[in-house]
């Protein structure tokens, strides 16, 4: 049986208020040069949003949509993390499911990244796991190990017992949203969420898993039991990306962070409904909101990916993006808009050959229906932030449209 937590261990402690706390950074952005002569951030308390911010002309949102922005746009994925100082000032004492639960500290970590190298967007600092932990499942992040399920489900029972999501659960969320919206400016801020297939390898092996044999297991074992899981986490997904969309947020990014672990047949077969069915969600709740898909290792799925539904299909440093549009086009889709793609360990090996595979990059991204620069995963914890600095910077020189 799956354990719970009593509502009360789902409020996160008092921490500083933004203008009073160092720069920091997320799970899910990352960060670049020290304290940077850039204008800071204030942070204040914020009126609500009742509507969208009109950002259609900002170079995210236009790439995202497939026309042709001022110049190709750039954020990271994990850029807001533990390669920044300040975010490891600003996390000091809080855990990282409660700092995700604390709209001010939310608001600070989630800005960094602007304020310090002007990237094209934010990412809500956040986790994967969040909705789950917010919804009463018994989970805690272990430092150097990552979301630890107190009770894995593996049996229908386990499956029927798991608590639901309400709005309710994730309202410190929305109010971070709402302050972010007027603290960010011109601009674009991305909400996420975990996709199904990820999310239920956590609940199914009780942690990270190099094989998730025990997921792959009750997948093929007890079809039923699977769909009902995936289906239950597809609608905690929904309820946790309405809970944004509904705060204002620009656009959305799924990630499946596990799929690369399965085939393709499998992948159509046990996952692709379920992220299909979170995609219709979020444009009938938010239409014309660009949603983004990314996973890991999944270069032979990109093809079945991009007919889940997403706007932009983020790709990994394995496959060139000039390859990986052939296979979307291959598929049958539209002309693919993708995300992507730096190796994130190129950020070691110094500036020539920084700029050497940011360039190749910006070439493939050319060959496509759309380009967004990142990485083609998270910002590891010990990159120098001034090097992704340099790399907003060039990114934003060598692609401006005159």
């Amino acid at each position: 049986m799956i354990t719970t937590r009593s509502r009360e261990a789902l409020t996160a402690p008092s921490v500083m208020a933004c203008e009073d706390s160092p720069a920091g950074a997320c799970d899910l952005g990352d960060g670049s040069s020290t304290a940077t002569d850039r204008k800071p951030v204030k942070m204040t308390n914020t009126p609500s949003v009742s509507a969208r911010r009109d950002l259609d002309e900002t170079p995210l949102l236009v790439a995202a949509r497939g026309g042709v922005p001022e110049h190709t746009p750039v954020w990271f994925m994990r850029q807001a993390g533990r390669s920044l100082p300040e975010y490891r000032r600003a996390r000091e004492g809080t855990s990282m499911l409660q700092a995700c639960l604390t709209p001010e500290l939310v608001c600070e970590i989630t800005a960094q990244p602007v304020r310090r190298h002007g990237v094209d967007a934010a990412i809500l600092f956040s986790d994967i796991v969040l909705p789950l932990y917010a919804a009463g499942v018994g989970l805690d992040i272990v430092p150097g190990t990552g979301p630890v399920v107190a009770e894995p489900v593996r049996e229908p029972a386990d499956v029927a017992a798991l608590p639901r999501l309400t709005p309710e659960q994730v309202e410190p969320v929305g109010r971070a949203v709402t302050m972010l919206l007027s603290e960010l400016g011109r601009t674009p801020l991305i909400g996420f969420a975990g996709a199904p297939f990820t999310l239920a390898s956590y609940l199914v092996e009780g942690g990270p898993s190099r094989n998730h044999e025990r997921t792959k297991a009750l997948m093929h074992s007890d079809p039923d039991t699977w769909h009902a899981l995936l289906d239950k986490l597809a609608e905690t997904t929904l309820t946790f990306l309405r809970a944004q969309l509904a705060a204002g947020v620009d656009a959305v990014q799924l990630f499946d962070s596990w799929a690369g672990a399965l085939s393709l047949r499998d992948y159509r077969e046990f996952v692709l409904p379920h992220s299909r069915r979170i995609f219709e969600g979020v444009a009938a709740s938010a239409e014309g909101v660009p949603r983004i898909h990314f996973g890991v290792g999944t270069g032979e799925l990109l093809g079945a990916m991009s007919s889940a539904g997403a706007d932009v299909l983020g790709v990994d440093w394995r496959v060139p993006l000039d390859v990986a549009a052939h296979r979307v086009r291959g598929s049958g889709a539209r002309e693919p808009v993708l995300q992507g793609n730096l190796d994130p360990a190129v950020l070691f090996a110094g500036n020539d050959a920084v700029e050497r595979e940011v360039r190749r990059i910006l070439d493939e991204g050319g060959q496509t229906g759309g380009h967004i620069f990142n990485l083609g995963h998270g910002v590891l914890p010990e990159t120098d932030p001034d090097v992704l600095t340099r790399v907003v910077e060039l990114v934003h020189t060598a692609s401006r449209r005159r």
